[in-house]
């Protein structure tokens, strides 16, 4: 399986564990140092393994969570190191994501979650303006 194979499907998994509240599934995702960051949207930067393992479960643990699909996932790898870039579909609004990748002892690991909104999907229909062609 190529490393880009093997990215998207740890992506896939978070996404995953995720939709199921599987904290244990989740945080086993994430690399296990303090090198670890994330931005969920909206909050400011969480750096440690702790904080950010933390973050996580206390959104998993509320039952308001929103539910995410995560849509056209592109991996990019770079020797060790690769990301995921990807649209969250949280509940009906579009999000911007980057999930990065590091590879621990043969297995890829995340080390950084960012999710942002964005204003509009742009569609291979819509030229720069945003205008429909056609």
């Amino acid at each position: 399986m190529s490393d880009e194979s093997q990215i998207l499907a740890a992506n896939a998994a978070f996404y995953a564990a995720f939709a199921a509240g599987d904290f244990a599934a989740l945080a086993a995702l994430w690399a296990d140092r303090d090198g670890i960051s994330c931005i969920h949207p909206g909050w400011p930067a969480i750096v440690g393994r702790a904080a950010v393992i933390g973050s996580w479960r206390d959104i998993l643990a509320n039952p308001e969570r929103p539910n995410i699909v995560c849509a056209d996932p592109h991996a990019i790898v770079d020797g060790d190191h690769g990301h995921v870039l990807c649209i969250e579909l949280v509940d009906g609004a579009a999000l911007a994501a980057a999930n990065h990748f590091a590879r621990v002892d043969g297995a890829w690991r995340m080390v950084h979650h960012q999710s942002s909104p964005i204003a509009q999907l742009a569609t291979p229909d819509d030229d720069p303006d945003g205008h429909s062609l056609h």
